[in-house]
C-alpha cells in the first residue's frame, strides 16, 4: 500500500511540476505604453511614449521616446532641420500630459521597437514642422499598435489635440 500511494504522490508533484513548466513558457509580456503630450515651450519632444514593464523572458522595460529637431531654432519654421529620436527626462515626463496606456505583448514591443528604430535610421534634415515632426513619429508608434488615427487630422502640429483625437478615434483609451 505504501509504495502505491508513494508513486501517486510523485506523480502529482512531476504532473504540479510540468504545469508550472508550461505555465512559464506561456508567459506574456506585460508592458505598459503610455502616450504623452507637453504643451509648447522651449522643450521638445512635444509628444512621446513611455513603455514600462516586463517581457516574457524577464527584461525589465523602462524607456521613452519622442522625435524632435536636434536644435530648437527659429529653422523649424522655415524648413526641414536636424531631427533625431530622443528619450525624455523624468522631469520632462512628470511636467507632462499623460493620455492614455495601452498594455502590448512581446510581439507588439517588438513592432514598437522597430519603429524607434526606423525612425532613428532616418538621414539628417529629417525634422520638418509640417511634414515629419513628433506627432507623426507618434502617429506610426499608434499604427503598429494597431489603434485608429486620422490621416486627415488638422491636429499634425497640435500634440494635446492629436492624442485626444485619437481617444475619440478608440473610445476603448483610458
Amino acid at each position: 500500500m505504501k509504495s502505491g500511494f508513494a508513486y501517486i504522490l510523485k506523480m502529482a508533484g512531476l504532473a504540479a511540476l510540468l504545469l508550472m513548466a508550461c505555465i512559464s513558457v506561456t508567459a506574456r509580456a506585460e508592458v505598459n505604453v503610455t502616450f504623452y503630450s507637453h504643451d509648447f515651450g522651449k522643450n521638445f519632444p512635444h509628444a512621446f511614449f513611455v513603455a514600462k514593464g516586463e517581457t516574457a523572458d524577464g527584461k525589465k522595460i523602462d524607456t521613452a521616446f519622442g522625435f524632435t529637431a536636434v536644435n530648437v531654432s527659429p529653422g523649424i519654421l522655415f524648413g526641414s532641420v536636424n531631427g533625431h529620436v530622443k528619450a525624455p527626462s523624468a522631469d520632462y515626463i512628470a511636467s507632462s500630459n499623460p493620455h492614455f496606456t495601452v498594455k502590448i505583448e512581446d510581439r507588439k514591443y517588438r513592432d514598437l521597437m522597430a519603429v524607434v528604430q526606423k525612425w532613428q535610421a532616418i538621414p539628417q534634415k529629417s525634422y520638418s514642422l509640417n511634414k515629419r515632426n513628433c506627432v507623426h513619429f507618434i502617429n506610426d508608434v499608434i499604427k503598429v499598435l494597431d489603434l485608429k488615427t486620422n490621416l486627415k487630422t488638422a491636429n499634425w502640429k497640435k500634440p494635446r489635440s492629436f492624442m485626444e483625437e485619437v481617444m475619440r478615434l478608440n473610445p476603448f483609451l483610458k
